[in-house]
């Protein structure tokens, strides 16, 4: 077969046109797993093909995906890349895996992440670091880093990841893929190993917004075994991406950029060097450059670029990082090395074996964050830490719906920077977790997010992702954007 990028619609012609058969394409990327897989790291494990037949009319006939390793597939092993799971074996399949198999999806293997999805580079996997295609010397992002590094690498179609705080987003911009989160509601979550059940959302990357817009129309809907799924009426998000985008009204943060008003010029100006050098967030020159041009694109393609402001983005940070280490150390604590997973045999005690099994089994990031919120939750600290954190959450949903009655969608950088080098920031938790600055206030107000490549850095050479976000349940215009601006970028 030749060596083609191939996206869904590739495999949904070459099928018609019987270019190849559902057997040679899945063997096609098995072979590539097989050969690159070894210096990415991005699958843990794989799969063969099941055998099925395909039929032409379902919407992923054939086309082979990769699983992030925290989303069950059954008889499957799914470790979330942990020791505490190493030998877990699924006993049934999420909802979106079964919606997957619905649609006639071939399922090439599970991809490597940060261990329980904590972390922004995937080097917090047990199983060894995921490295970025496009430079192994670097982090692919997290905690999805090897569904994005896969799909980045052409080692699947597409991939499903999970979005907490920008755990799609982010490595989609590290590797230069499209990365959705959905609205939180959107997307069942029974099947994902959650880590923080208030923000836990599951999307896909993929090479392109048409794709990414179809997987959704796959995965979304109601589900009785998530109560959180929304009962709403669902699009075809891929039926009006031509459709024209003049007039829409795009909005930027004054909050993502220590700049004057954007009252005069629209496009917000570029600030000076002390400007830049007072920037708390750390947004890189090259990031931020990248991200005023592709404005630009938006209002040359008949967008109104209009300033608005976020209020209470400074605060989003540290909101998330006290309510997901609360909602990790109540979620993590089934696993106890007693129902499942790593067990220490040699306790004497059953205390003892619930010690050491927690010990052994788990990293250092989820042992930081499981302590971290134990103690938010303790008597005496509930309310001054879990439950003001709760509040301000609520503020920064405010902000945004206060943003979304003046503007249609709100745009920005996905990371400060681009693609880091691989143990640059590991001793430095802190550093890490300012990655997620611009991502954690879309999941903290459950809103659609997207990310989508607009070039690479003028100084690294790297992918730098473009961060679009829409109404609450309206990813048809959210997509729609995103798919007039790559077409709009792919032009200049």
């Amino acid at each position: 077969m030749n060596e083609v990028n191939y996206t869904i619609r590739d495999i949904q012609e070459g099928l018609q046109k019987k270019s190849f058969s559902a057997e040679e394409i899945f063997s096609h990327y098995q072979k590539k797993i097989d050969k690159d897989n070894k210096k990415l790291n991005a699958y843990l494990s794989t799969f063969d093909l099941q055998p099925t037949t395909h039929n032409p009319q379902q919407s992923l006939a054939a086309v082979p995906c990769a699983i992030k390793d925290n989303i069950l597939v059954d008889g499957t092993i799914c470790t979330a890349s942990s020791k505490i799971l190493k030998n877990y074996v699924s006993a049934y399949d999420a909802t979106v895996i079964k919606k997957l198999k619905s649609a006639g999806a071939s399922f090439l293997g599970k991809t490597n992440m940060d261990e329980f999805a904590m972390g922004t580079s995937t080097e917090n996997s047990a199983f060894g670091p995921t490295k970025n295609p496009h430079d192994l010397t670097r982090v692919p992002g997290g905690s999805s880093g090897g569904s994005a590094a896969a799909v980045a690498a052409d080692l699947a179609v597409f991939a499903l990841g999970s979005d907490t705080g920008g755990s799609i987003r982010q490595p989609a911009a590290f590797c230069g893929v499209v990365g959705l989160k959905p609205t939180y509601g959107r997307v069942s979550r029974h099947g994902l190993i959650a880590m923080a059940s208030s923000l836990d959302q599951i999307g896909p990357l993929t090479k392109n917004v048409y794709d990414a817009a179809s997987v959704l129309n796959i995965l979304a809907g109601h589900d009785q075994f998530d109560s959180t799924t929304a009962n709403k009426n669902i699009p075809d998000f891929t039926e009006n991406l031509s459709k024209d985008i003049k007039g829409l009204k795009v909005g930027v943060p004054k909050e993502f950029f220590t700049a004057p008003s954007v009252a005069s010029s629209r496009t917000p100006p570029k600030p000076s060097a002390t400007e830049r050098e007072g920037r708390g967030e750390g947004l890189s020159a090259e990031v931020e450059e990248k991200v005023r041009s592709t404005i630009s694109k938006l209002e040359g393609l008949g967008c109104k670029i209009e300033e608005i402001t976020l209020p209470n983005f400074e605060y989003a940070l540290a909101t998330y990082y006290m309510i997901v280490p609360s909602e990790i150390s109540a979620n993590l604590s089934r696993f106890d090395g007693i129902r499942y997973g790593h067990s220490a045999g040699s306790a004497s005690m059953l205390i003892d074996t619930y010690f050491e099994s927690r010990a052994e089994g788990f990293g250092q990031e989820p042992k930081r964050r499981i302590m971290l919120g134990a103690y938010a939750l303790s008597s005496g600290y509930y309310d001054a830490y879990y439950l003001k954190a709760q509040k301000v959450r609520r503020l920064i949903k405010n902000d945004f719906d206060s943003a979304f009655e003046k503007v249609d969608i709100i745009v920005g950088p996905v990371s400060p920077t681009t693609a880091f080098k691989i143990g640059e920031k590991s001793s430095d938790p802190l550093a890490l977790y300012l990655e997620d600055i611009y991502t954690v206030p879309v999941n903290l107000a459950g809103l659609p997010g997207i990310s989508v490549p607009c070039g690479n850095g003028k100084d690294s050479g790297l992918p730098v992702g473009f961060q679009m976000i829409g109404r609450s349940f309206d990813e048809e215009t959210l997509l729609r954007v995103a798919y007039q601006l790559e077409q709009g970028l792919k032009l200049t």
